[in-house]
């Protein structure tokens, strides 16, 4: 269950309520993060990507596993970054004997901002079953590049459909490191950026605003984790 902590803005001063946000583990289980009660928000001047993920333990499979950092938006137009303590889900530990349960179906998460649509791409190659997800060392040519042990992945969180330059770039990167790749895209495809999609074997998704990745091509209904 998620649990909620009373955070005051340091800039305004502002008492909040906020609600640890939960997120599906492989094995189905919900991870919800562990909110220290008696930490202070700090502010967010900038986004940092190392910094907005937190390593955090299942309870029921103990995978542990980087989940999106607790934020929050206060009315002062402040980010706040909410403390974590610990690195395992505070749900209750599991009997022993009892068996993983079976993976469950993806959640989605709302996506209302850029970092919104990264973080639903990463949670999703997540529970395909890749988990080291972290940021490209190559940065694409529109974007945000993800990667994983054998993956490579492009987020395009822009209201610009994809074009067959995007995906032939990302194909490109992808074979000189040879891995696989996979591209998420806000705003869609252009017609040939499909037919480019297909030809070279890249699964394509849409993110829909509800943070649910969309095949949009036959071999993203294809695709499987490691």
């Amino acid at each position: 269950m998620s649990e909620s902590v009373s955070v005051r803005c340091p800039v305004c001063r502002r008492e909040h309520l906020y609600a640890a946000p939960s997120y599906p583990c492989e094995c189905g289980a919900p991870v919800c993060l562990p909110l220290d009660r008696h930490g202070v928000p700090t502010a967010v001047t900038h986004q940092v990507w190392d910094e907005a993920w937190v390593a955090v333990a299942c309870a029921v499979c103990g995978r542990k596993a980087e989940w999106p950092q607790p934020e929050l938006g206060c009315g002062c137009g402040t980010v706040l970054r909410i403390a974590v303590a610990g690195e395992t889900c505070p749900s209750a530990q599991p009997d022993g004997d009892a068996p993983a349960p079976p993976r469950r179906s993806f959640q989605p998460i709302t996506i209302r901002t850029a970092r919104d649509a990264v973080t639903v791409a990463a949670l999703y190659l997540r529970w395909l079953g890749y988990q080291d997800i972290r940021r490209a060392d190559q940065r694409p040519p529109s974007g945000i590049g993800l990667s994983a042990r054998g993956l490579l992945a492009q987020v395009d969180p822009t209201v610009r459909p994809a074009s067959p330059r995007d995906v032939e770039c990302l194909w490109l990167t992808a074979m000189t490191e040879s891995a696989r790749c996979v591209y998420f895209s806000l705003a869609g495809y252009t017609t040939e950026a499909r037919t480019s999609a297909d030809t070279l074997g890249v699964p394509l998704f849409v993110l829909d605003l509800t943070g649910t990745p969309q095949p949009a091509n036959s071999l993203a209904d294809e695709l499987e984790g490691p």
